[in-house]
């Protein structure tokens, strides 16, 4: 999340509205495009926490290999479709002429960083699914700094304006790579990486992709219905794509963070269906709920008070601020349903179970989403009402997968007493 800031802060402060709008035009363009292989990424983490948690040496061993060549080889896919693509797909999002070359510029630039991207991603997730959260942090905040610090340097001494903070991005994304695959060269136990056991066990990638693919791809559908409103902002011109930008990347701030404790529920979850511990099942959904309410509700509280201050870190233009303003004065005090959201499908994903919570994330958030942008917004055409599809669909999805959770829970305890 701060390398995207970072770049937004940067271009929105040295290089204007325009380079703002161009940046942010592109986020869910991105999400959309790499969320299907992030989510495989996710299901290398629930399966090797699942075979932590069931004492599993060499299952994990192949889980970890399997994984790790699955990340370089979508990583490859997915930067040559972007690299060539990204113009095209700018047009069908109705990107204004006046950002459009700047946004395929970032683009292009950017998807050289797939490979790099992915592979840390899917490096990361083994490394948490040990248990250790601590190193992909430091590995993150040290590439988060030396991004930082190109972006300055690319964009006010070079000039390079977006091409420069797309640069530091991707250098940054590559540091982070060989950093997470060294920590799995030197880790301890079944999850060390050999560079002679790599290669792609068939029944090892089915298990990874049956997690991982509904978990992508609810995540891409969850971007596309992001997509479809950023291209309804985008109609509104570049100020208004400046000032949305701006407030998403608060939202985004505050997102990540609860995102870490739905990742923390899905491993737990995972460890203990290994270890048939399911009486802890309850208590690890429960806290992690509570833990988002007060970190995703505290941040949204701040956000809201301070809304103009923190859109102002972003970009100077008053009009620009009093948009992204408004829309936090909107979103946030709801934003926790989000949170909540996130935490119910990570919960069920680490229960075994992927395909619900993408059907359910599908319909609840994504279908409410284009149905409110294609039904209801025309009756009334502007950005206030448009916000309203964000609360909506995040509290209608979040209770629906809050009553799965405890119907699928008592499907797998019935089955557990059969056996």
């Amino acid at each position: 999340m701060v390398y995207n800031t970072a770049d937004i802060v940067v271009v929105g402060r040295f290089a204007g509205p325009a380079s703002l709008a161009a940046v942010g035009a592109t986020s869910s363009l991105i999400n959309l495009i790499l969320n299907v292989f992030l989510g495989m990424a996710m299901g290398s983490g629930v399966m090797s926490a699942r075979y932590i948690g069931a004492g599993d040496d060499n299952r994990l061993s192949k889980c970890v290999h399997t994984a790790i060549m699955l990340g370089a080889i979508s990583g490859i896919a997915v930067g040559i479709f972007g690299f060539f693509m990204s113009e095209k797909l700018l047009i069908l999002m109705d990107s204004p002429a006046d950002v459009l070359p700047l946004s395929k510029k970032y683009l292009q630039i950017y998807f050289l960083g797939a490979p790099a991207s992915l592979i840390y991603n899917f490096g990361a997730a083994i490394v948490r699914s040990t248990g250790d959260t601590k190193r992909p942090l430091y590995i993150l905040s040290a590439t988060g700094i030396v991004n930082i610090v190109l972006n300055l340097v690319l964009v006010i001494n070079f000039h390079l304006d977006v091409a420069g903070v797309a640069i530091a991005t991707i250098t940054a994304q590559y540091i982070s790579a060989v950093c997470i695959i060294i920590r799995l060269m030197k880790i301890d136990g079944a999850c060390r990486l050999h560079f002679g056991k790599l290669r792609i066990n068939l029944s090892e990638m089915k298990r990874i992709l049956l997690i991982g693919v509904p978990a992508g791809i609810q995540n891409s559908l969850f971007s596309f219905s992001n997509v479809i409103i950023q291209s309804t902002v985008n109609s509104f011109g570049s100020t208004a794509m400046s000032g949305v930008t701006a407030a998403s990347n608060v939202e985004g701030i505050i997102y990540t963070c609860t995102n870490a404790i739905s990742q923390t529920t899905m491993t737990f979850s995972s460890q203990n269906i290994g270890a048939r511990k399911y009486e802890n099942l309850g208590k690890i959904y429960m806290r992690c709920i509570l833990l988002s309410v007060l970190i995703g509700g505290g941040m949204s509280a701040v956000g809201v008070i301070f809304r103009n201050q923190v859109v102002g870190i972003f970009s100077t233009d008053p009009a620009v601020i009093e948009i992204g303003a408004a829309r936090l004065a909107m979103v946030l005090p709801f934003h926790v349903f989000c949170s909540l959201m996130d935490v119910g499908g990570g919960q069920l994903r680490g229960m075994g179970k992927s395909f619900e919570p993408m059907i359910i994330t599908l319909m609840g958030s994504c279908g409410i989403r284009l149905l409110w942008v294609f039904v209801f917004f025309p009756k009334n055409p502007t950005l206030t009402y448009l916000y309203m599809t964000y609360p909506v669909s995040w509290s209608i999805t979040f209770f629906v997968l809050f009553i799965s959770y405890f119907i699928i829970k008592r499907n797998i305890l019935k089955k557990e007493n059969k056996l």
